[in-house]
Order: C-alpha cells, then structure tokens, then sequence
C-alpha cells in the first residue's frame, strides 16, 4: 500500500500556486519570443526577459524548497511585491504594444503580456489569501478556538 501524501506535503509543481506561476512563465516566454521575433522596441524584450527570469527564480525556489531554508528572508511578501510590480510593468509594455499600428507579433506579444499581467494578479491574490489570518477557501486554516 503505497502512503498518501498529504495536502501540506503536495509538491509546488502539483499546487494551484505552481500552476498559475508556471503558466505565468509560459505565458511571459510567449510574450517575449513574440516580440524577439518582431523585433520590438528594446524595453519590450528586457523587461519580459526580467520577468522571465524572477518567475523562473521564485519556481526553482519553491521547487527546490529554499523558501524553508532560507528563513531569514519572507518569501511570501517578496512574491506578492514581485506579482503587483510584474503585474504594472506588464500591463504597461502591453498596452505600449497595443496601442500603435504595429506588426502583426508584436500585437501578438501584447495579447500574451495581458494573459501574463492576469496571471501575475492571480498569483499575487492567491499568496496574500495564504497569509491572511482567516482566509477562506482551499488555504482556510484551523483557528486556536477549534482546538479547544
């Protein structure tokens, strides 16, 4: 009988937290070939290339388990500022892409940029529902009065 895992112990990778992140890599991937490919403006590339790289960062982190490791940091609060900045800076170089007549990807890239802005959001709303103290839904935690 093999044992089974319990939802404190689920891997990040099968979490709904790591899947919204790691579509929001996919989605930011996208983004960015879109517009290396349209050869767009420099800012589009470097600031989807960021964001690339931050996601990629905080997946392996997660992934790798060095959120616990690492305690002396409050990872949860430096993905929240990470999600809200991503999420301005995409919606920004978006809307930059969308708005002129331009080329057919880098429209494209602009779409993508949205897609990945709405992920960043998810994601930033779906930490911060961790960390409140009585949170509803699939993060609900046992108050001390249960206990009792």
């Amino acid at each position: 009988m093999m044992p089974t895992l319990k939802p404190k112990h689920r891997p990040f990778c099968f979490s709904v937290k790591g899947h919204v992140k790691m579509l929001r890599l996919a989605l930011n991937v996208t983004s960015m070939t879109f517009f290396i490919i349209a050869q767009a403006p420099e800012p589009y590339i470097v600031i989807t290339g960021f964001e690339v790289t931050v996601t990629l960062f905080f997946i392996m982190l997660y992934i790798l388990r060095l959120d616990r490791l690492i305690a002396c940091l409050f990872w949860p609060l430096l993905d929240i500022i990470n999600s809200v900045i991503a999420a301005i800076f995409m919606i920004i170089i978006s809307v930059l892409a969308l708005l002129p007549e331009t080329t057919t990807f880098i429209v494209l890239g602009g779409v993508f940029g949205l897609l990945a802005a709405v992920c960043c959001i998810a994601d930033g709303v779906l930490i911060y529902r961790k960390l409140l103290f009585n949170p509803s839904g699939p993060y609900q935690k046992h108050s001390i009065h249960d206990k009792i």
